[in-house]
C-alpha cells in the first residue's frame, strides 16, 4: 500500500507538504518522495525508508524545498515521484494502486516503437513510468489521465505535479480514496484525511470513482465526473487506515467501534477481559467491551519508537521479530485471567501463534480471538497489501488444505459463514494458533459497521468477489436483517 500528498498554496508549500506526506508513513514499506515546482524547474528528493522513519530521511532536505506546489509519496517498492519530460510538458507523477497488467501495457508500448524505460530495477519496469507512458499518448492531462484509467485492470490512483496546477485522480473504481482539503489560500489533495487537521485544513470534498480535478492556489476545478460504479476497499477501515482517517465520510475509528459491536452481539462467552492486539485491534476491542460491559485492558504494550509495522519488511524472519520485539507483556494483566483479543485480521497467523503461545506462557487461562473481518481467502490482487506470496500462505488456505488436501476446493462454501465447511475450518485455524476459542466477524457485520452498501465496497480477499452486490447469506440469514 502506498500514500500521497499534494498541496497548491500561495506561499511556500514545503512544510504542509513535509507533514501531510509524513502522515502516510504508517502506510509505507521502501521508499519516500518529495517534489516541488519553483520557476523554471522541479526540485526532487527521494530516498530508501525501509529502515527509516520518513522524517528523519528528509529533514535535511527542507532547507533546499521550496516553491509554492508539489507532491509527496510514501511507496511500495518503486522510485517516485517521477519527472516526465514529454509534448505535454515537463512534469512530475506520483501513483497509488497496483497494475495487474502492466506486461501487457509495456509491451504493446514496445510494439509502437517510440517508448523506452528507464527506471528498470529489481522488481522490473516502475509501474509510475509506465503510467507516463499512457498519459502522454493524448493531447492534455485530463484526456491522458483518463486514458490511462480505462486500459489500466487494478487500480492506480494518482498525483500530477506541473509548472501551474497539480492534477488529482482517482482510480476508475474509487479502490483508494482521494480527498480535497482546503484553507485560506491553499488546497490540498491527499489519500489519509488525518493529514488535514493538524495542518490546518477542512475537508472540502472526497473525489468519486474515476474523478479528475485541477488545483491550484485559488481552487478545484473539475475535469472528469465521478463514475457510478465504486469498489472501495473494505480494509482500509479494518486494518490499512489510520484511525483518525476518514473515507468516503465515514471514520476509520468509528467503523471499528462498530465492528467490536457487531462481534459482541452474538457472542455469550465468559472472560475477565477484553483487549486489542495494539493497535490496530485496540478500536475493535472498545467497541466489543462497550457491547457485552466487560473490562478493557491492556496485556500488551507496543513500543511505538523504533519498530515498523510488522506486514512491513519483505524477510519472514524480520517481520517475526517486528512483531514479537514491539509487543512488550505485561504479567500483572494477564496472570489468571481469560483474555479475548480483537484483532483486525488474521492473515498467515505466524505471529499471532507466538503471541498466544505468549499470554499462556504469562500465565493466562484461556486466550479467545476475534477478528475484526472474515478469513481471508484470497490474496487481494487490486491494491499492495499482503507480503504472502500466494493465498496458499494464508492461515484460512492452509485450514481448507488440510480439510481437502488441496487449499483451493469449495472456496464458495468455505467463505459461508452459515456452512459446515466454514465451521470446520475456522476450528482448524483455532487448533493451529492454539486458541481456547475462534470466532470471526461475518460479512454482513462488517458491511454493516461500514455504513456502505455492499456494491460498493471491494470484498474480494474474503468471499471472492470482484463486483458482486450481494451474497447469499447477506440476503436472509438467521437473526440477521434482510
Amino acid at each position: 500500500m502506498s500514500g500521497f500528498f499534494g498541496v497548491a498554496s500561495k506561499t511556500d508549500c514545503v512544510a504542509d507538504l513535509f507533514h501531510g506526506t509524513d502522515y502516510h508513513s504508517h502506510l509505507g514499506t521502501m521508499r519516500g518522495g518529495l517534489a516541488t515546482w519553483v520557476p523554471d524547474r522541479f526540485i526532487r528528493y527521494i530516498h530508501d525508508i525501509t529502515n527509516a522513519q520518513f522524517r528523519s530521511k528528509f529533514e535535511d532536505d527542507l532547507p533546499h524545498l521550496e516553491g509554492n506546489s508539489g507532491i509527496g509519496v510514501i511507496s511500495d517498492f518503486e522510485d517516485q515521484p517521477l519527472i516526465i519530460g514529454s509534448h505535454l510538458g515537463t512534469y512530475a507523477l506520483a501513483t497509488v494502486g497496483r497494475i495487474l497488467n502492466l506486461d501487457e501495457l509495456a509491451d504493446e508500448a514496445f510494439q509502437r516503437r517510440a517508448t523506452h524505460f528507464s527506471e528498470m530495477g529489481g522488481n522490473g519496469i516502475n509501474p509510475t513510468e509506465l503510467v507516463a507512458t499512457l498519459i502522454n499518448r493524448e493531447s492534455s492531462f485530463a484526456a491522458g489521465i483518463a486514458h490511462a484509467q480505462e486500459v489500466i485492470k487494478g487500480s492506480c490512483s494518482l498525483l500530477v505535479l506541473t509548472n501551474d496546477a497539480i492534477y488529482a485522480a482517482r482510480d476508475r473504481l474509487g479502490r483508494t480514496p482521494i480527498v480535497i482539503g482546503s484553507k485560506p489560500g491553499s488546497y490540498a489533495a491527499t489519500l489519509e484525511t488525518c493529514a488535514l487537521p493538524n495542518l490546518n485544513y477542512d475537508v472540502e470534498r472526497y473525489l468519486g470513482p474515476g474523478e479528475i480535478v485541477r488545483l491550484t492556489a485559488d481552487g478545484v476545478e473539475s475535469l472528469k465526473p465521478p463514475g457510478r460504479e465504486m469498489q472501495i476497499c473494505a480494509f482500509l477501515w479494518v486494518y490499512y487506515g489510520y484511525p483518525a482517517s476518514s473515507y468516503e465520510g465515514i471514520n476509520v475509528e468509528s467503523v471499528r467501534n462498530r465492528c467490536g459491536v457487531a462481534l459482541a452481539r452474538d457472542d455469550d462467552i465468559e472472560v475477565d477481559l477484553v483487549a486489542g492486539i495494539p493497535d490496530s485491534g485496540t478500536g475493535h476491542a472498545i467497541g466489543y467491551a462497550n457491547q457485552s460491559g466487560r473490562s478493557l485492558g491492556r496485556p500488551f504494550v507496543k513500543y511505538t519508537p523504533t519498530w515498523p509495522r510488522s506486514f512491513m519488511p519483505q524477510d519472514q524472519r524480520v517481520r517475526e521479530l517486528v512483531a514479537r520485539m514491539k509487543l512488550i507483556p505485561i504479567r500483572e494483566v494477564i496472570q489468571g485471567k481469560r483474555v479475548l483479543f480483537c484483532e483486525d485480521s488474521i492473515v498467515r497467523g505466524t505471529q499471532l501463534r507466538d503471541t498466544v503461545r505468549r499470554l499462556f506462557e504469562y500465565g493466562a487461562q484461556e486466550v479467545h480471538m476475534r477478528p475484526a473481518c472474515p478469513p481471508l481467502i484470497y490474496n487481494c490482487k487490486f491494491l499492495n497489501f499482503s507480503q504472502s506470496r500466494s493465498a496458499s500462505d494464508l492461515a484460512a488456505r492452509q485450514a481448507i488444505k488440510e480439510l481437502e488436501g488441496e487449499d483451493d476446493k469449495h472456496l464458495e462454501d468455505y467463505a459461508d459463514p452459515d456452512s459446515s465447511r466454514h465451521a470446520a475450518m475456522v476450528e482448524r485455524v483455532r487448533q493451529q494458533l492454539g486458541l481456547t476459542s475462534l470466532k470471526y466477524q461475518r460479512l454482513d457485520g462488517l458491511i454493516e459497521a461500514i455504513g456502505l452498501p455492499k456494491g460498493r465496497v471491494c470484498t474480494y480477499c474474503w468471499d471472492g468477489c470482484e463486483s458482486c452486490t450481494r451474497q447469499l447469506w447477506l440476503v436472509s440469514s438467521p437473526g440477521r436483517p434482510a
